[in-house]
């Protein structure tokens, strides 16, 4: 048994901004997809909360994307309205980006374009403050910290290298879940991380992969994990009438397979669809999951369409692991409890303290 993470990472205020500023604003964080989002068009812009910073997304005339904080560099008004943590955020038109204080006007690249009635010399030293934005696999990132950013592909690695059959830039929404969850975001991580809960917390999942019942160890997530006899994805009842995705090779046409990408993108995937999962984190106890079910363009286009047999079964087991999460927020919150203990089956690899505690140095006293 190891020590897990120490009690304030999860509850306190003080360690929640030490680590906001230090890992969500300093890592590439996952924002949605990019269909869904309203940038897969040209003349796009998006008003975004991350963790707390309002940040603007948008597509120029050309259909590249840039980000910048939604702050006017003039008096600091927003320059369009927030967007609110109670619903999802969609893009709309915009040919330029004006601030409704003083009409300061920039480009959908950042630039200043109009200062009215002011003599600038050098508008280029006038520009919106820069934010990283990148996409991998149809979901974009953005990077609060850009001067400092490293390449998004580093992130990603691991996830493209795993999930590279599945053509997930090329899959549509089919279905989408949102719902907001009283826990820190890493106790849904680590809740997604392991599957030692999988028996006694998710038990039709277990009739559907019996694997999964046996405690979590031994799972080869390489090859995927198989279903129970004449099963071969997650429905309610372990099959569909929709084709596997093209370019699956064997295994995964009637195995499951799953990753994620640091902070907050999890990625579970089956042989007809793909559930992404991306977290919103607020404050230390709450968490909006923005869970996004993905189907090849062709079967989501076709009249009979109907993802409910996938969708009953992942907002099922995702209302299960929520609950589990915020009892685990709540037992956190007494005096008694120090650190949690991670089991030998709790599988190293996927320990959030090995990318968390390296990446937070000498912010925190804590030990991995």
């Amino acid at each position: 048994m190891q020590e897990a993470l120490p009690r304030e990472m999860y509850v306190d205020e003080a360690a929640w901004r030490v680590e906001r500023d230090a890992v969500l604003y300093g890592e590439w964080f996952c924002v949605g997809r990019q269909e869904p989002l309203g940038l897969g068009d040209p003349s796009r812009v998006v008003a975004l909360d991350v963790a707390g910073e309002s940040v603007l997304v948008t597509s120029d005339e050309q259909g590249a994307l840039h980000a910048a904080y939604n702050v006017c560099r003039h008096r600091g008004s927003q320059i369009l309205p927030a967007s609110s943590p109670d619903g999802p955020a969609s893009a709309c038109q915009a040919s330029a980006l004006r601030c409704p204080y003083h009409s300061w006007t920039y480009g959908l690249d950042g630039r200043l374009l109009r200062a009215p009635h002011a003599d600038l010399d050098d508008t280029s030293a006038f520009s919106l403050a820069p934010v990283g934005v990148e996409t991998w696999g149809g979901f974009v990132f953005v990077h609060l910290s850009p001067e400092r950013a490293r390449p998004l592909a580093e992130s990603v690695a691991r996830a493209d290298a795993t999930l590279a059959n599945y053509g997930l830039a090329d899959l549509v929404v089919g279905a989408s879940f949102r719902y907001d969850v009283a826990a820190n975001y890493k106790v849904l991580l680590e809740n997604y991380n392991e599957c030692y809960h999988c028996g006694p917390v998710h038990p039709e999942l277990c009739r559907l992969v019996p694997s999964f019942a046996g405690g979590g160890d031994d799972l080869d997530w390489e090859a995927g994990i198989p279903h129970r006899v004449g099963a071969w994805t997650f429905t309610t009842t372990g099959t569909t009438s929709r084709a596997p995705l093209p370019g699956l090779d064997d295994d995964e046409r009637v195995r499951h397979k799953g990753d994620l990408v640091y902070p907050n993108l999890m990625v579970s995937a089956s042989a007809d669809h793909v559930a992404a999962f991306v977290l919103l984190p607020h404050v230390p106890d709450r968490t909006t999951v923005e869970c996004s079910l993905l189907f090849a363009k062709a079967a989501a286009e076709a009249a009979d369409f109907d993802p409910s047999d996938a969708g009953e079964l992942w907002d099922l087991v995702n209302q299960q692991d929520w609950a589990v999460c915020e009892s685990v927020q709540r037992g956190m919150t007494s005096r008694s409890y120090r650190h949690g203990w991670f089991a030998p089956m709790e599988d190293d690899s996927l320990d959030i303290r090995r990318w968390l505690l390296p990446r937070l140095g000498r912010h925190l006293d804590v030990a991995p």
